[in-house]
C-alpha cells in the first residue's frame, strides 16, 4: 500500500482503515436506530431535505450547490452547504499530489471515509437545530455511498433525500472547470499550473476507476436529476414535494455561459426631488441626462445580444428610451407597493402613521405597508425574474430601489437581515459577472448629481435623521459621496465615487 500522501492528523481519533472508521462512527451508529413509521415523519409537508450532489471532480457539483443554497436561502428557506472537500483540507495539513485519491490507499481512504461521516453528523445536527435543507457536497459515486445516506437520513432520521448528479463528457467544459476552478483551491497553492492539471487529472481518473452512475433500476428508490453536459440534457426520476419541484426548476435554468448582467435605477424622478415614496412620476431634468449618459455607456460596451427589462412604471420606461437594444416591460419589476403611503414623504408618512413609521423600522423585512408590500412579498414576486436572468446570458435591468434590492441580495449572497438596507444609489450602474463560486461586481458612477434616496437603519425606530426630515422641502444631496472601498464574502459591498469627475469612472469588487 502507498504511504499517504497528505499529512493525516495522528489516527484520526477513529482508527487507521476505513473498516474501524466505519465500525466506531458515530453516524454509521445511527444504523442501529429503529426505522421511522411510514408516514410518522416522511408524509409531514415541512421535514427536513438532504440534498446530496453526485459526480466526478470538475464536474460542477460544488457550483450547483452553492448557487442552489443561495436560491433557497433568498427564498427564505434556511440552507447550508456541507462540503467534504473542506473537512478534508481541514483533517490534513498539506495535500501533496492526487496518490492521496488511490482507491488502495486504505490509510487516505479512513481520512476520505471519516471526513465524509464527520460532514454528515454535523449535517444531522445542524437540520435538527431548525435548518430546513442541507446540501451534503461530495463526490457519492458508488451505489454503496449513495444507499447508506438514504438509509440512515430516511429511514432512520425521518428526513427526505434528493440526489443531484452532474455528468459531463465532453472534454471543454471540464477542462474550463478545472482551469476556472479547481487549479485555484488551495491543494494547488505551491504548485505552477501544468503540473496542478495533470495532478487533478489523474485525481479524476482515481475516482473513475469506482464511479457508479444512478441507475434508475438498480437505486429505483432514490429521488434524482441528473443533469447532463452543464444542462444540455436533463433526467429526473420521482421528485416528491413542493420543495423537490422547485429545486428541480431552478436547477434545470441555470447555465454556466458567461454573461454579465447590469443593474441600475431608473433616473432622478420628480417625486425623488421632493422626498416622496412609490407613485408614477417623472424623471427630472437631472433624471433625463442620466437616460442619455445611460444609453451612450451602454452602446459604448458593444454588448452581444443585449436585451433590455424595465417595468411598466414611466420612469423606468423613460430611463430606456435612448438605448438601441430590444426591450421588455415586466410588471414583476415595479417598485414595491406601499399601499395607503404611496406619493408620500417619510415626514409624512411619520406624522400620519406613526405607529406603522415605528413598526416597519423594527422590522423592515416583514413589514407590510396598509394595503401595500413587505420585503418578503417583493422577493416572492420577484422570483420569476430570477428564474429568468438564471437562464439569459447579457441582461440590463432598469428598477426601482427596493426592486434591485431584492435581486443584488440574490447575486451577492446576502443575508435576508441586509437586505432592505442595500445601498443602491441613483445615476450609478452595477456591472454582474457570475462567477463559479461568487459574483464579480463592478460599480460605474455616471457624474449627474442625483438626491441621496437610501435610508439606514435608525439608532431608535421612528426617527427621522435630519437629511430625510428635509426633503419635503427639496433638500437636495448629490449621491457621489459614496464610501471608497473593496470587499469580499458576504459583508456589504460599497463603491466609491467622485463628484467632480468628468468621465464614467469603475471599481472593481469581488464578492
Amino acid at each position: 500500500m502507498p504511504p499517504v500522501i497528505s499529512e493525516g492528523k495522528p489516527a484520526m481519533a477513529c482508527g487507521r482503515n476505513p473498516q474501524q472508521v466505519m465500525q466506531n462512527h458515530p453516524f454509521l451508529r445511527l444504523m442501529n436506530l429503529p426505522d421511522i413509521l411510514p408516514g410518522e415523519r416522511t408524509k409531514s409537508i415541512h421535514v427536513p431535505h438532504v440534498v446530496v450532489t453526485v459526480g466526478l471532480p470538475a464536474r460542477g457539483k460544488t457550483y450547483m450547490a452553492r448557487k442552489l443554497a443561495r436560491y433557497l436561502n433568498w427564498t427564505g428557506i434556511k440552507t447550508k452547504v456541507f462540503n467534504v472537500g473542506e473537512y478534508r483540507r481541514q483533517a490534513t495539513t498539506r495535500y501533496k499530489n492526487h496518490d492521496f485519491f488511490r482507491p488502495d490507499n486504505e490509510e487516505a481512504m479512513a481520512i476520505r471515509i471519516k471526513c465524509a461521516l464527520d460532514a454528515l453528523e454535523d449535517v444531522r445536527h445542524w437540520l435538527d437545530d431548525g435548518g430546513m435543507v442541507a446540501v451534503f457536497d461530495a463526490t457519492n459515486t458508488t451505489k454503496e455511498r449513495r444507499r447508506m445516506i438514504f438509509d440512515i437520513c430516511t429511514q432512520k432520521l425521518g428526513y427526505k433525500c434528493f440526489f443531484v448528479e452532474s455528468i459531463c463528457d465532453k472534454p471543454n467544459i471540464v477542462e474550463s472547470n478545472i482551469l476556472e476552478v479547481k487549479l485555484t483551491s488551495p491543494d494547488y497553492t505551491d504548485c505552477d499550473k501544468e503540473t496542478a492539471l495533470q495532478d487533478f487529472l489523474q485525481r479524476i481518473n482515481h475516482y473513475k476507476a469506482c464511479y457508479q452512475t444512478i441507475d434508475e433500476v438498480e437505486e429505483a428508490m432514490l429521488s434524482f436529476i441528473k443533469i447532463f453536459n452543464a444542462g444540455e440534457k436533463v433526467m429526473v426520476h420521482k421528485h416528491e414535494g413542493h420543495l423537490q419541484a422547485r429545486i428541480v426548476y431552478y436547477l434545470m435554468n441555470i447555465h454556466i455561459t458567461p454573461r454579465t448582467i447590469y443593474l441600475t435605477r431608473h433616473g432622478e424622478s420628480e417625486f425623488n426631488q421632493v422626498g416622496k415614496i412609490g407613485g408614477n412620476s417623472r424623471l427630472s431634468e437631472r433624471g433625463e441626462r442620466y437616460s442619455r449618459a445611460l444609453a451612450d455607456y451602454i452602446h459604448e460596451q458593444k454588448i452581444d445580444d443585449l436585451r433590455v427589462w424595465t417595468s411598466w412604471m414611466l420612469r423606468t420606461i423613460q430611463t430606456a428610451q435612448h438605448i438601441c437594444a430590444p426591450q421588455e416591460r415586466w410588471k414583476t419589476l415595479d417598485e414595491i407597493n406601499a399601499g395607503t403611503c404611496e406619493e408620500m414623504t417619510y415626514e409624512e408618512i411619520q406624522h400620519k402613521f406613526p405607529v406603522d413609521f415605528a413598526a416597519r423600522d423594527q422590522d423592515k423585512l416583514r413589514y407590510r405597508y396598509p394595503r401595500g408590500e413587505s420585503y418578503e412579498d417583493l422577493v416572492a414576486r420577484l422570483e420569476p425574474v430570477i428564474m429568468e436572468l438564471e437562464r439569459q446570458e447579457n441582461v440590463l435591468v432598469i428598477g426601482h430601489q427596493a426592486v434591485l434590492r431584492c435581486l443584488l441580495a440574490y447575486f451577492l449572497d446576502k443575508p435576508a437581515e441586509e437586505l432592505p438596507y442595500l445601498h443602491v444609489p441613483l445615476h450609478t450602474i452595477i456591472k454582474l459577472k457570475p462567477t463559479a463560486y461568487g459574483c464579480e461586481v463592478d460599480y460605474v458612477k455616471v457624474p449627474i448629481d442625483a438626491v441621496d434616496t437610501h435610508r439606514s437603519r435608525p439608532k431608535v425606530p421612528g426617527s427621522l435623521s435630519a437629511h430625510h426630515q428635509g426633503a419635503a422641502n427639496g433638500a437636495s444631496c448629490c449621491h457621489n459621496g459614496l464610501t471608497n472601498g473593496t470587499t469580499k464574502g458576504s459583508t456589504s459591498t460599497s463603491a466609491g465615487a467622485e463628484a467632480t469627475c468628468d468621465l464614467m469612472s469603475e471599481e472593481n469588487m469581488v464578492v
